[in-house]
């Protein structure tokens, strides 16, 4: 379902960036289980370069069961753009669920007018794709802009219209960053630290994927890849409960 979507992201990173692989602990790179009706393979990319330190993306094919693509591009500390975070997801031929945004580090006006209005016009293109919808598990207010795309769509929409606004969102994210000027205040590259940071420990702290990783491959491992992957600088609520 998304693999065209996983390679024209790749093709877009490789041409533009200089990627180094970054390591993925050992065992989290990819992942088979048979638990299921259909047998899930799990794998998962990361790499970094000057201007990303960190770009990660996931790819579940449990064939007709499932298929997901999850991504998040963390700038450099010098950087104070939103990440770009991707996550699109496929149950069957009936649900499909898409959510793409520019996600802001800070929710003042200067920083929602510098980094996120520029993405309205854009936006504004495809309202079929932007319908509203509730979040259940986050804020709405906190680490998401106003912009982004969240839809139930049809697998056709899929291939057509989400893979043009996929595309269209990549390219503006990358004109901003050749538009940005690296920080070099050593308490401005803090602050950024701290922001994504953060941002890693809201997200898995309520991460709903973590259910699905568990259901087909077990908890340890779901806790594992969670943890140690795909929000990194988080630490486990169990442990953050030892430490008071």
């Amino acid at each position: 379902m998304y693999k065209s979507f996983l390679e024209h992201l790749e093709q877009s990173l490789f041409q533009r960036f200089d990627l180094q692989s970054r390591p993925i602990p050992a065992g989290l790179e990819s992942q088979v289980s048979e638990r299921g009706r259909n047998p899930a393979v799990i794998q998962s990319w990361c790499y970094q370069c000057p201007e990303f330190r960190k770009i990660r993306y996931t790819y579940i094919d449990a064939g007709a069961s499932a298929q997901i693509l999850n991504s998040v591009v963390y700038p450099s500390h010098h950087y104070e753009l939103p990440l770009l975070g991707i996550d699109f997801l496929s149950f069957g031929q009936v649900k499909n669920l898409i959510v793409m945004d520019f996600q802001p580090l800070f929710q003042d006006e200067a920083y929602l007018r510098k980094y996120i209005y520029p993405l309205k016009t854009l936006h504004d293109q495809y309202p079929d794709l932007a319908q509203g919808l509730e979040m259940k598990f986050y804020d709405a207010n906190q680490y998401f802009s106003k912009y982004l795309l969240f839809a139930k769509t049809d697998t056709e929409t899929v291939k057509t219209r989400v893979f043009e606004a996929f595309k269209d969102y990549l390219n503006l994210y990358w004109q901003m960053l050749e538009d940005a000027k690296p920080l070099t205040e050593a308490e401005d590259i803090r602050r950024i630290v701290k922001a994504q940071k953060n941002y890693d420990q809201y997200s898995a702290d309520r991460d709903p994927a973590s259910g699905l990783f568990s259901s087909y491959f077990g908890h340890e491992w779901a806790e594992k890849f969670l943890y140690e992957f795909l929000f990194e600088d988080a630490v486990p609520l169990a442990a953050t409960a030892a430490k008071k």
